[in-house]
């Protein structure tokens, strides 16, 4: 399966998403309803194994291989003042991830997930999007290409994170520009900023909302004209997952807006995706609401870097273990529910 060549094909693509195996959802269901406890009784681990189930096309999912990719890229805005950080930390930090020294560094360590970090232009920011749109459609569809290339398919679960010094608030605007309402309801602290770079954020994506009006209103346009290299490469990443049937556990806010696109083509454009937390970021939970996503964890972090749904993935360990390895009514010789 290639990436998309033309925003043609990727549309294409969007609208011709994969359901899932439902017998594989049916069966693990029907194991849950015989497992040695009452029915329902571990909440949202059933769900999450049940969810897993679905997409591997298996009763009893593994968690195997589980991947870590991280997405890095820089964006022309920042010279706005919209960081707390300057752009040279995109690099640091990218050759952070690449020496182990990262959070999440420690958490695919803790968890066993591999851990993989792609330069989506680091050294190549995005344009200026209150001057321009943030990439041109090759460059939109070239990063498309590096998402969707780092997924081979063969991945029982995926998670993404992202590094891009002012990518809160390429977020915002993004999400703003899919779902409406005013810049400062999207926009957060991001790295820290103070109120007066709270405010310089506001009018950035305020300025930005309005030179793009009103192409930005189509999800893909707003992604291409809003977002960064990083973020389209995370879009093409979950678009690949769905299409070879891989769940996704999604991180915070900007992972969050990078994928709304797809949740936005169709109603279940995000079905093979489970929230792994609500950031500390406003935007970020109220973009799960719009998007009907119901977070896993609410721990008020805001590191990025797939740090939340990499804490997650100890909870969707506990689900997989619990729904694979435990007996049923029948195994255990235990007597069931009375009739």
């Amino acid at each position: 399966m290639t990436p998309p060549q033309t925003i043609a094909d990727l549309r294409t693509l969007m609208n011709s998403l994969p359901a899932g195996d439902a017998a594989a959802r049916t069966a693990a269901a029907a194991r849950q309803d015989q497992l040695v406890k009452p029915a329902g009784s571990l909440g949202r681990l059933e769900e999450v194994a049940i969810h897993l189930a679905h997409w591997q096309g298996a009763e009893k999912p593994a968690l195997d291989k589980v991947t870590i990719t991280i997405f890095a890229g820089s964006h022309g805005m920042t010279k706005h003042g919209v960081s707390a950080f300057p752009d040279e930390v995109n690099a640091q930090m990218f050759g952070g991830f690449q020496a182990g020294m990262a959070a999440i560094c420690q958490l695919a360590d803790a968890f066993g997930a591999p851990l993989a970090a792609i330069d989506c232009g680091i050294d190549h920011p995005t344009a200026d999007f209150t001057e321009a749109p943030a990439m041109t459609e090759p460059e939109f569809l070239a990063a498309i290409a590096q998402g969707f290339d780092a997924i081979s398919g063969d991945e029982d679960l995926v998670i993404f994170g992202e590094m891009g010094i002012g990518n809160t608030t390429a977020a915002a605007a993004v999400s703003a520009a899919m779902l409406g309402g005013e810049a400062a309801d999207w926009v957060g602290a991001g790295t820290g900023v103070d109120a007066q770079g709270l405010k310089r954020k506001v009018d950035v994506v305020a300025r930005g909302l309005a030179r793009h009006a009103p192409r930005v209103a189509e999800p893909v346009e707003a992604l291409r004209r809003l977002g960064g290299r990083e973020m389209a490469a995370i879009f093409g990443a979950c678009l690949a997952a769905r299409l070879k049937s891989v769940p996704v556990l999604l991180d915070g806010f900007i992972v969050t807006a990078s994928v709304a696109a797809l949740g936005l083509a169709a109603e279940d454009g995000l079905a093979h995706c489970i929230a792994g937390h609500a950031s500390e970021e406003p935007g970020h939970r109220r973009l799960l609401d719009r998007l009907h996503l119901d977070p896993l964890l609410r721990l008020n972090m805001r590191l990025g870097e797939g740090s939340g749904a990499a804490t997650a993935l100890g909870v969707v360990k506990a689900a997989v273990a619990c729904h694979s390895g435990m007996a049923t009514f029948a195994e255990a010789a235990v007597a069931g529910k009375n009739a």
